[in-house]
């Protein structure tokens, strides 16, 4: 009985931690993550901790609500038999941002120089210009 308290104690206060994080204002940019974790503590003492985490490439964002749903399974409470079956992380639907023109002639160029390699089907100017703006071959000017 008090191992069942303790663990819903516990989702409800990680449910609203992370609430409380994604409320407070949507991630953006470079730091778009959801997590979540759920310990599930045996009657011998014993823990099992199941944790999850969701990222976003740069200019993409979670609007929330975010949602932490653990399922345990097959066991019976207060034993050393009980199981955390899966944990479900669902921050809602990934928004973006629109991204900003540069400013940077080169890029522009560089840009424009890869649509047409893409378009004409050439794959040696596709990687020329993927390597010099990696940096290989001593280039980097895409920085």
């Amino acid at each position: 009985m008090k191992i069942s308290a303790i663990l819903k104690g516990s989702i409800c206060l990680l449910g609203l931690v992370s609430v409380g994080n994604i409320l407070a204002a949507p991630a953006s940019a470079n730091q778009a993550a959801a997590r979540g974790a759920v310990t599930l503590v045996r009657a011998s003492g014993a823990s099992i901790s199941v944790s999850g985490e969701l990222t976003l490439p740069n200019n993409a964002f979670f609007p929330g609500p975010l949602t932490i749903t653990p399922t345990y399974g097959a066991g019976t409470a207060a034993t050393d038999d009980e199981t955390i079956a899966t944990l479900e992380v669902d921050p809602g639907t990934p928004d973006t941002t629109n991204l900003s023109t540069s400013s940077n002639p080169f890029v522009a160029s560089a840009a424009a120089a890869l649509d047409a390699a893409v378009t004409n089907n050439d794959i040696g100017a596709q990687a020329a210009i993927i390597r010099a703006g990696a940096g290989a071959n001593g280039l980097g000017g895409l920085e």
